[in-house]
């Protein structure tokens, strides 16, 4: 059985789905199944909203202040779990809550989801994986159409209305593309993270 949450460092990760609208060619889910104290994030059955609350509420974050919303699928595809859990997470465990997502949480829904998610959520990271539409789409692989443009409003959005936000890269990418992130990043007023490349990244 799948866990729901789960340490990997210094953080507590809630897997609520595995559930993804892209197939990114570098997924860690496609080299290995589990990360961290986990030894598997396959859910043979997407948990519900009560079981994730409940592993919230009887979770031990004893040393943890934060709940990162981050397993093997996109977090935004369960959204109404999401907002949830994230609200319990606050209210009744006093903790700062953090999504990592693909930024095409509004695509999916069919709406701009980003006032819900300020309600609940203190912090986005946003993986940019690419810093054009044409290797976003060759990297990335979305479900729909110019999910590159759709990405970058889905983080102009959350900068003006959640404030923390952030996109991500890996290093692995060649110097030049690194350079063209930092440029969207300045343009946008978006800030990016790099993180070293690990077959642990989370």
């Amino acid at each position: 059985m799948a866990d729901i949450l789960y340490t990997y460092k210094n953080s507590v990760y809630a897997n609520i789905t595995n559930k993804c609208n892209c197939r990114c060619t570098f997924c860690i889910r496609f080299q290995k199944d589990g990360i961290g104290s986990s030894d598997t994030l396959w859910h043979q059955q997407n948990p519900t909203k009560e079981e994730v609350l409940d592993a919230i509420r009887n979770f031990d974050f004893t040393g943890f202040d934060e709940l990162v919303f981050c397993g093997y699928g996109e977090p935004t595809c369960a959204l109404d779990i999401l907002l949830a859990a994230a609200k319990t997470a606050r209210e009744e465990k006093g903790l700062k809550t953090r999504l990592n997502t693909n930024g095409l949480g509004n695509e999916e829904n069919g709406r701009n989801i980003i006032p819900e998610l300020s309600e609940v959520i203190d912090s986005v990271s946003i993986s940019l994986n690419a810093p054009d539409s044409a290797k976003y789409q060759e990297v990335t692989r979305p479900q729909f159409n110019d999910g590159f443009e759709k990405m970058i409003d889905f983080a102009t959005k959350c900068r003006d209305e959640i404030k923390d936000v952030k996109w991500s890269i890996v290093d692995v990418l060649p110097e030049e593309d690194i350079e063209k992130c930092k440029e969207l990043s300045e343009k946008t007023g978006v800030q990016l993270r790099i993180r070293h490349f690990s077959k642990n990244s989370q």
